[in-house]
């Protein structure tokens, strides 16, 4: 083993990143096989799939479009990962900040934008926080999974939002169900006209910032991951392992909510009934396993999925391969993330935690249980 740890961590990066590589290319050739079996040239497709995301500075701003709620969401399951928490409410705790933000956005008139606009989106983080807390309470107290409390919250998320938009937050006179418009002090600007894309971008990439302080350079961070590799060598180590788990999945909940804010604030302006699911909260999990969990990969895996939705649409309608072919690519690299990641899980020691980063503020000392004090 190498006594050089730059060169040490340089090769555990690229072992890390060595998987998600070979994953996208069986997912691209997969794509094309499928492609020429429609009776379409794969290369034509891929011109078009690459035009429509960055042909243009337009397109690019509507890539940007895709990216911010799925850096978002991305980070929301990263988050809960790293505490051994499978969060699959991150659809759920969208919408509830959609709903938020759309309901403060719209009541508050006549405030100034600087007041305005941070009060919104902290309606929208303050409901996805709730609505993540209550299934990482019952997983914390009962023992309730996660996966199960979290799938069901996506639901009552999704029909509690569409009788509010139906029947008590409907905007007068309307005909359609949705909200009042936001007022324009809770709007935010416009990057590229006349794409959508807004300053909502640059929130997502502050938060992929400060998500990466809090984890490995915190003592809370450094507790949650603690929990997230062992909870009984934690607890052991006097980590309070109940107030981690509430803590992570409600932290994770306000990535999504600030999501959801965000999307509203920036791109609907109001909320309308979904009628469905947004699909966000759901690829934030494909992100996430293709990131590694890691901010830095959760960046470029959420720029790889939001080109490769945008761009499906030039696809579809200039080379005429349907856009679910995306969807297809999309589950070929899920599955092979997945498959390696359930794999190392298998082949890792029992006690071992990973110290890639240094714990804050404090020397490492082995105590006998894989954990420091």
């Amino acid at each position: 083993m190498s006594n050089n740890p730059e060169k040490n961590l340089l090769e555990e990066y690229s072992q890390k990143l060595t998987f998600p590589l070979i994953a996208l290319f069986i997912a691209l050739f997969a794509g094309g096989l499928l492609i020429a079996w429609l009776g379409e040239n794969p290369f034509n497709a891929f011109l078009h799939l690459f035009k429509g995301a960055f042909g243009k500075l337009s397109n690019f701003g509507e890539t940007l479009v895709y990216v911010s709620p799925l850096i978002l969401t991305g980070l929301s399951v990263a988050l809960s990962f790293r505490c051994g928490l499978f969060n699959i409410g991150a659809e759920g705790q969208y919408i509830m900040g959609m709903m938020g933000a759309a309901w403060v956005g719209s009541i508050f008139t006549g405030l100034p934008a600087w007041i305005h606009i941070p009060l919104t989106m902290g309606a929208g983080v303050l409901a996805g926080f709730v609505w993540a807390a209550i299934p990482g309470f019952f997983k914390a107290r009962y023992g309730a999974h996660e996966v199960i409390s979290t799938i069901m919250m996506n639901y009552i998320a999704l029909h509690f939002t569409g009788y509010l938009v139906n029947y008590v937050l409907m905007a007068p006179g309307g005909y359609l169900p949705a909200t009042r418009v936001i007022s324009s002090s809770a709007k935010l600007t416009r990057l590229i006209p006349p794409s959508r894309a807004n300053t909502g971008i640059f929130f997502a990439l502050a938060s992929l910032i400060l998500v990466y302080i809090f984890l490995w350079k915190t003592k809370w961070g450094f507790e949650i991951r603690a929990v997230g590799l062992n909870s009984e060598a934690a607890r052991y180590a006097g980590i309070n392992v109940t107030k981690n788990i509430i803590l992570a999945m409600a932290l994770s909940g306000s990535l999504a909510g600030l999501a959801g804010a965000l999307q509203v604030q920036g791109i609907q302006y109001r909320f309308n009934d979904l009628f469905g699911f947004t699909g966000y909260g759901f690829d934030g999990i494909a992100v996430a396993l293709l990131g590694n969990n890691h901010p830095a990969g959760i960046l470029l895996s959420a720029f790889l999925f939001g080109s490769l939705n945008c761009g499906a649409l030039q696809m579809q309608s200039v080379a005429g391969v349907p856009k679910d072919l995306i969807g297809i690519m999309q589950s070929v690299i899920v599955f092979f993330i997945s498959a390696d990641y359930l794999l190392r899980k298998k082949l890792e020691r029992p006690f071992s935690i990973d110290m890639e980063e240094d714990s804050p503020g404090k020397e490492v000392q082995s105590n006998g249980t894989g954990l420091s004090h």
